[in-house]
């Protein structure tokens, strides 16, 4: 259980603290650290958390960071109401304040959530759920007392870590304003959950996953494409989309994977017991997973620079034919047309079929394949190296 794992840090309230990590979707929002790092730590295929220890933040403390950031914004409302020659003394104090701020965090967290629309928060960092429940509760009504124009309040989980809350506990959390959970699912495959330390089985997902649906909450699932390797490839696009299938999720957000030196993943790479995929494998994989997948959620796949075919996304099943027709166009492209579109989207350049006829896109990225050398034998490599710096 991930609760053996939690160390409670008694030391003495330093500041609001901003977490290293939030999705995609949550970029303009609040980031409210509840916990720090990962309890569980094992993944194979991360390193974001290796060489730290997880806890829990106190109440007290998450308490404080609400009030330090809602007391600046309130500031900056203040300011922005005024006009004149007033409006311009409160800038000024406000940028006094600014510079003289003991807790430089609490100012930057109000400027980027008062820019963000004040409209969503993230609690971070990797599962904050493992915080008591009745310790959460007054930490939501504080963020719904001090933000009240706030729409969205959302938290990674393990499934393991939802199990461990009771349905009544999921329900008093969504009652209180927890909007929506993230799951790293990953994988579906036993196999490749097993190999890569995930500390979950399939049927713990999909429990998990229906218990959050069932306490009404929305449920954002993640699918890791090529976790599995060219080894277990198939598996991995079957079994996990069979997984999402029975749970049926909100949104299925998808990740390329990527093999930084740094993880232990990259040591079974060096040793040749597992082959990541190149692109047009991991078009493959794709292609496989969508045309098992059947469910009624929002397929994203366009919010990662890792992943290769951004227009692969929508609603299913009603965007299901067009999504699964974009994967297909790529994979039957020629391979120097293939090259030219690799090259072009991990430069963020090229990103659609439309920006494949573009002719001036296009005469960069030949010039970047002609004046590199790049070729069929060499792209894979680069690709790699390449994506290695995303992360």
């Amino acid at each position: 259980m991930d609760t053996q794992n939690v160390q409670s840090k008694n030391a003495e309230y330093k500041g609001t603290e901003i977490g290293p990590i939030r999705p995609p979707s949550e970029a303009e929002s609040l980031l409210l650290r509840v916990t720090r790092n990962c309890p569980w730590n094992k993944c194979r295929f991360c390193g974001l958390y290796k060489g730290t220890t997880f806890s829990l933040r106190k109440r007290e403390h998450v308490l404080a960071d609400i009030d330090a950031i809602a007391d600046f914004v309130d500031k900056i409302k203040d300011a922005e109401q005024l006009t004149g020659e007033a409006r311009q003394r409160a800038i000024r104090r406000l940028n006094e304040e600014i510079m003289h701020a003991e807790d430089g965090s609490a100012v930057e967290s109000a400027m980027h959530f008062y820019r963000g629309d004040l409209r969503s928060v993230f609690l971070q960092d990797a599962n904050s759920l493992l915080t008591k429940t009745e310790d959460l509760i007054p930490i939501l009504g504080r963020l719904k007392e001090r933000f009240p124009s706030v729409e969205r309040v959302t938290s990674y989980a393990r499934s393991r870590t939802v199990l461990d809350k009771s349905d009544e506990e999921l329900r008093a959390l969504k009652d209180a304003g927890l909007d929506r959970i993230h799951i790293g699912m990953e994988s579906g495959s036993d196999k490749v959950l097993e190999l890569m330390k995930k500390g979950a089985t399939k049927e713990i997902h999909i429990e998990a996953g229906r218990k959050v649906k069932a306490a009404g909450i929305e449920l954002s699932e993640y699918y890791i494409l090529g976790l599995g390797g060219k080894e277990m490839s198939e598996e991995n696009a079957r079994e996990t989309a069979d997984a999402l299938t029975q749970i049926d999720p909100d949104f299925i957000r998808v990740r390329t994977l990527t093999v930084p030196g740094r993880v232990p993943l990259a040591d079974d790479v060096r040793a040749g017991t597992f082959t990541q995929l190149n692109d047009v494998e991991g078009a493959q994989e794709l292609l496989l997973f969508l045309q098992n997948l059947d469910v009624t959620s929002y397929l994203i796949n366009n919010d990662h620079i890792l992943n290769l075919l951004p227009e692969a996304s929508g609603k299913l099943p009603r965007e299901k034919e067009r999504m699964t027709g974009v994967v297909e166009w790529f994979l039957a492209l020629p391979a120097r047309e293939q090259m030219i579109y690799r090259i072009g989207r991990r430069a963020g350049r090229i990103n659609s079929q439309r920006d494949m006829q573009d002719a001036r896109l296009r005469a960069w990225a030949e010039s970047i394949i002609d004046g590199s050398h790049i070729n069929a034998e060499n792209i894979d490599e680069l690709i790699a190296r390449t994506m290695r710096t995303f992360v």
